[in-house]
């Protein structure tokens, strides 16, 4: 266990190898009851999402989900999120990350909040991650909703393990499929939902998850974390974000934004594969074959699914490129390190 963003968090169970292999396998459930959620109603709820988000939420329809950011004044990220439509031109809900509830709430109250109603329901709502390819198939068998068939960035509501009003979404932070699972913990529900998924679960080799392997597993599809590989100092252009910032409507900073878009962006998040052995840390320093420092890592770690050291890490521009060689500093020796696509696994 350890302190994560004021909670007092699993960092693994049995081991984080174990448990990385076991989600990207076969099934397993992470609680991150930690995250926040904050319910916006109201006629105006959709104006003011369009405001503080990059990505265009007029698209979704109810039951459809999405990834967005919140720029701030300077084209920096206030923090990254889900947006949820549970009632289309009315009723959405915000999922942020758990280190921000306060920030991102003060952020969003200082728009014109006219015409919607704001509810911060952080702390009355569980939620439980069951990811993995056999997710779906071991949820299915505790509900009457069709969530084998619900798409990707979807979700339904109804009846799970028994708890009334469930929210159960196609997404999840892993790249390994499976659904999330957004219910009021109220009555004992939380204790009641874990019960049931690991009553069905453990017979097939479910596994309860730490944020140990949830941070591996993340990292090999290239996912940003929010105070690692994206913060107030980075645009979503530079971190490969491009595809959820839409100009087609106003928001904070689309100024600043559409002249990175136009000019280019001095910097890029890039995906880096250790050529000689060392593990990549948040902070290394990282140089080109002269000697001169061209950038930093954001996250890196031993891929399980590899066997490979990998890394995040901001470059210049002209270092960017896939197959580029750099040199991470690791004890102040300089380790060869070569740019890869992403995903890495």
């Amino acid at each position: 266990m350890a302190e994560f963003a004021g909670y007092n968090m699993p960092i693994s169970y049995t081991g984080i190898n174990e448990e990385h292999h076991a989600v990207r396998q076969n099934a397993g459930v992470f609680d991150v009851s930690h995250m926040g959620e904050f319910m916006l109603k109201g006629p105006k709820a959709l104006d003011l999402i369009q405001r503080v988000t990059s990505n265009d939420a007029s698209k979704l329809t109810a039951g459809k989900a999405q990834y967005s950011c919140l720029p701030n004044d300077n084209g920096g990220i206030v923090d990254d999120l889900l947006v949820y439509c549970i009632k289309e031109n009315e009723t959405y809900m915000l999922v942020v990350n758990a280190s921000n509830i306060e920030k991102d709430w003060n952020w969003i109250s200082t728009f014109n909040t006219e015409g919607v109603e704001m509810i911060n329901i952080s702390d009355k709502t569980g939620l439980l991650a069951v990811q993995g390819p056999k997710a779906v198939q071991l949820m299915q068998q505790l509900t009457d909703m069709d969530i084998t068939n619900l798409k990707y960035y979807t979700f339904t509501k109804g009846n799970f393990a028994g708890v009334d009003n469930v929210l159960v979404s196609a997404t999840g932070y892993t790249g390994a499929g499976g659904v999330e699972i957004y219910f009021e913990d109220k009555d004992g529900a939380g204790d009641k939902i874990w019960d049931a998924i690991f009553k069905v679960g453990t017979p097939a080799g479910l596994k309860p998850i730490g944020l140990g392997a949830r941070d591996t597993l993340r990292l090999e599809m290239g996912y940003c974390l929010y105070g690692n590989d994206i913060d107030d100092t980075t645009s979503p252009l530079e971190a490969g974000l491009g595809w959820i910032t839409k100009f087609t409507k106003d928001f904070t900073a689309r100024n600043i934004l559409e002249q990175q878009k136009a000019e280019g962006v001095k910097r890029k998040l890039v995906g880096i594969e250790m050529v000689d052995k060392g593990i990549p840390r948040h902070g290394y320093k990282i140089q080109n074959a002269a000697g001169e420092e061209i950038g930093y890592v954001t996250s890196g770690t031993q891929s399980p699914s590899l066997g490979k050291a990998i890394g995040m890490a901001y470059v210049r521009k002209d270092f960017a490129a896939e197959g580029s060689d750099v040199f991470v500093m690791i004890r102040d020796k300089a380790i060869k390190a070569q740019v890869v696509k992403m995903p890495f696994a």
